[in-house]
């Protein structure tokens, strides 16, 4: 039997997921990992201009949700990858990047208009 989620009501469970993916870090290396498993260093360059320490913590909020994996192959070799759960989810924010994407001369039109 599947439990009704209600990301609307604030008791429900799937709401701090939600947030913990829609985030702009957290969403971002998640689609980072879509291409292939990251190490840290790698993690960090493909997402620009995120901290050590904030990519610390997003990694292991991710791997805390069963989102992404975290593999010690020793000797310093960490990797992470996403898991069969966050592999849709994943998916799911690279097409919400590429709706941006699309729409980007419209909002940029329309920013403009508002500096006006």
């Amino acid at each position: 039997m599947t439990e009704a989620f209600d990301a609307f009501s604030p008791l429900c469970p799937s709401r701090s997921v939600v947030d913990d993916v829609t985030d702009r870090w957290p969403a971002l290396v998640l689609i980072a990992l879509l291409a292939k498993p990251r190490r840290f260093a790698e993690a960090a360059r493909t997402v620009g201009g995120i901290s050590d320490r904030m990519l610390s913590r997003t990694l292991a909020t991710l791997v805390a949700d069963g989102l992404v994996v975290r593999t010690d192959h020793g000797d310093q070799h960490v990797e992470y990858d996403l898991s069969a759960t966050g592999r849709p989810i994943a998916v799911a924010l690279e097409e919400v990047v590429a709706a941006v994407y699309e729409a980007m001369p419209e909002i940029l039109r329309s920013r403009a208009a508002h500096l006006r």
